[in-house]
């Protein structure tokens, strides 16, 4: 639905309205990808569609404290979500536990 649906990232990490990075994020701070907000992001969604995905693809949105909550169960009710993980831990290549 248009304007309820937060911003998408494809498999990488957004940085803002509309540039994306692949692997580390760079000197400029990520930001939440929850519609409107320009908030420090601390939380990587990883996420899959399987009608479209295969089981190993991981797509990322980035999420600050405020909009973690919505952001998963967003994608949670869909069956998308995959992992909640910190920003650090995700750059850091360092497992979910």
């Amino acid at each position: 639905m248009p304007g309820s649906s937060p911003r998408g990232c494809p498999a990488s990490l957004l940085l803002d309205n509309d540039r994306v990075i692949n692997g580390p994020v760079s000197e400029e701070k990520p930001i939440c990808s929850a519609k409107g907000c320009h908030a420090d992001a601390v939380w990587v969604l990883a996420w899959n569609n399987p009608k479209l995905h295969t089981p190993e693809r991981r797509k990322t949105w980035l999420a600050c404290e405020e909009h973690r909550e919505h952001l998963s169960q967003f994608l949670g009710v869909r069956g998308f979500l995959k992992d909640v993980v910190p920003l650090g831990e995700w750059e850091s290549g360092s497992p979910a536990s």
